[in-house]
């Protein structure tokens, strides 16, 4: 039983991974739109030309 827990643990690592090189892009510019939302405050310019950029 444990060592089938071990294998679901290791395969659903390998699916993050996976899903994360493939949406790597959306992720890296909606976690820098965030951060930088919060540190020079709310610009609804910034964020919408951002938001755009995920859909290119």
């Amino acid at each position: 039983m444990k060592l089938l827990h071990a294998v679901l643990q290791i395969l659903d690592v390998a699916n993050m991974k996976e899903k994360f090189i493939k949406y790597k892009k959306p992720i890296i510019i909606t976690t820098a739109v965030v951060v930088l939302q919060l540190i020079f405050g709310f610009d609804p310019k910034f964020c919408i030309i951002n938001i755009i950029w995920l859909f290119v």
